[in-house]
């Protein structure tokens, strides 16, 4: 058991969730806005070398943000996580072709490689015959850890946690999950369909009833975003977290990967056929879901900044002429970030220079350093301390 975690899970005082959304190579644009808080919280505490794990009690996230979010757990600051997708992006998010999948071996493909050697790394895991690897139970986690995916086998979302009291992490069970290798349980959230192969996960290794389920990208799921996933594991019964709520007491920060509406204005009925339902269809519905998580948080929570949903109902932040958003009382502080990548948001960023489409998907590697500047840009200009008052 992580007495860590544990201990930062019972602690008096307010806590703070990161959530970060998913989105293939386009989590590069995450991790620029976290680099952004990460040197604003430094400079606010006087500490050059704090890192995010330092901040936030709970870091969970679908995808691509499975991976930022393992990373910040095992306390890597955002440079090197930056350096994680700079270095291997290219490799590790190109689209995956049957021929691809033929050339790797079971578990020795780019990405679950890359994940096996920097999350061992991180954490200064030492390899023996009976945990060759990290896993998800390892006392080197810093913070509460979630990631999101689909398990296939059941139809159903997985979201796998490090609470040390989960019915399903009980150590004197025999498929405890915290004995599960953590780069697998990351590598099986961001298994995207067409992409990258399932992950295929054994429970129960060692006894005399293993079992295998196939996992798929979280993303497939109704929780790309999971920003309100987080608030209900930190305060639904089951799971023994019963975090105090109010808007001075959690504070939930949730960062995604750019949004813009894929609008089709000169779209004919007889187009919605077969083939262009199955294309557009999976996409449409993951945006909805992301985007009605996005509305619950600013319903629920003290929207302390977030793009404008829709020119009904605005942002939601409360103002002078509006200053109560809804009439539920504010459960958190929430802030969202998320940057319009249509071609007109990139123009209000001043990024003119760069073409939508080039930072709109999620194996687009070969215009990494563009994903970048609108991170960068995005966070110079939205990200503040502000947003986060009474928690820093």
């Amino acid at each position: 058991m992580n007495q860590q975690v544990l201990a930062r899970m019972k602690a008096t005082g307010p806590k703070k969730i990161l959530a970060c959304d998913g989105g293939g190579i386009l989590g590069l644009m995450s991790v620029e806005i976290l680099a952004k808080l990460e040197a604003d919280l430094r400079t606010r505490f006087s500490k050059p070398d704090l890192v995010l794990a330092d901040y936030f009690d709970f870091v969970c996230g679908t995808s691509t943000g499975a991976i930022i979010a393992s990373c910040i757990s095992t306390g890597m600051s955002t440079e090197q996580i930056r350096k994680f997708y700079t270095d291997s992006g290219k490799q590790m998010f190109d689209k995956a072709s049957l021929l691809k999948r033929l050339k790797y071996s079971y578990n020795d493909e780019p990405l679950a490689k890359k994940l096996r050697e920097e999350l061992d790394k991180a954490l200064h895991h030492t390899a023996s015959a009976a945990e060759p690897n990290a896993v998800l139970g390892d006392a080197g986690l810093r913070t509460l850890l979630m990631m999101v995916m689909r398990n296939v086998t059941t139809d159903s979302p997985w979201p796998v946690s490090n609470n040390p009291l989960a019915k399903y992490n009980d150590v004197t069970r025999p498929d405890c999950n915290l004995k599960l290798p953590l780069w697998q349980l990351v590598r099986a959230s961001t298994a995207a369909p067409v992409f990258f192969p399932p992950e295929v996960v054994t429970f129960g290794e060692g006894t005399a009833k293993p079992y295998e389920f196939i996992f798929v990208d979280g993303g497939v799921t109704t929780y790309n975003n999971p920003a309100f996933l987080a608030f209900q594991m930190v305060t639904a019964a089951p799971y023994k977290i019963s975090w105090p709520t109010g808007d001075d007491r959690l504070l939930i920060v949730s960062v995604g990967t750019g949004s813009a509406a894929k609008a089709r204005p000169d779209l004919d009925a007889d187009d919605l056929w077969l083939v262009d339902n199955a294309k557009n269809l999976p996409g449409a519905l993951m945006n909805a879901a992301s985007a009605g998580w996005d509305m619950a948080c600013r319903v629920v929570g003290d929207c302390r900044f977030g793009p404008k949903i829709d020119r009904e109902i605005d942002d939601l932040v409360p103002s002078e002429t509006c200053p109560i958003t809804s009439t539920i009382p504010k459960q958190f502080a929430y802030v969202r970030y998320d940057p319009d990548v249509s071609q007109d948001g990139l123009n209000k960023l001043g990024l003119a220079d760069i073409k939508a489409e080039q930072v709109q998907v999620m194996d687009s590697v070969k215009h990494m350093p563009e994903i970048q500047r609108v991170g960068v840009a995005y966070a110079a200009r939205n990200v503040s301390l502000k947003h986060l008052r009474g928690f820093a």
